[in-house]
């Protein structure tokens, strides 16, 4: 029997009070061998009230509260560590959901670069595209100027030709013999 248990009992039993112990549903069979009190081979199968010697009520009482008091600041530690542990644990989890979405964050924002990059890649061929078609633009107007200008003189070239053989056929004209007039 544990000694604060023993000075309980001692001074409950001092008090003259001699009740028999009637079975309590806080102390099982089990609880009374644990501090002592009961028949020496306790068996299942026997009377746990007729084994029992006589036990005052108030050194039942006084047990009860000599066990509270014995563990009870140490159970209200344990429960005060046990909640500080448990609020602990709820920030460390907090903490740790912020932190899991600043990752998230950073991938979206990795994802983010990569569509900046990919736009300014493209960004990049359409200026390349328009700089090709401003001076595809720039040969076409030359070739059409130049090719204004071949047709007209061509056209200059044909109208000279034109000219030409028009003044080689009145030539001939003129160079043919005329029959003289008779007068």
């Amino acid at each position: 029997m544990l000694p604060i248990f023993k000075r309980v009992y001692q001074e409950a039993c001092d008090t003259g009070l001699g009740v028999k112990l009637e079975v309590c549903a806080e102390l099982s069979h089990s609880a009374l061998l644990f501090f002592g009190v009961g028949p020496s081979d306790a068996s299942p199968d026997e009377g746990v009230v007729e084994d029992l010697p006589l036990i005052d009520e108030k050194a039942v009482e006084q047990l009860t509260e000599g066990l509270i008091s014995h563990y009870l600041p140490d159970l209200q530690r344990s429960k005060l560590a046990l909640q500080e542990l448990t609020q602990n644990q709820v920030v460390l989890l907090e903490t740790l959901e912020q932190e899991i979405s600043k990752f998230k964050d950073c991938n979206s924002i990795l994802d983010i670069n990569a569509l900046f990059s990919e736009a300014k890649h493209y960004h990049n061929k359409l200026v390349n595209i328009r700089n090709e078609m401003m001076m595809l633009h720039e040969k076409t107007s030359k070739l059409k100027k130049r090719a204004l200008k071949l047709q007209q003189k061509r056209q200059k070239e044909e109208l000279e030709r034109e000219q030409q053989r028009e003044k080689e056929l009145e030539r001939e004209k003129q160079l043919t013999a005329k029959p003289a007039k008779r007068t």
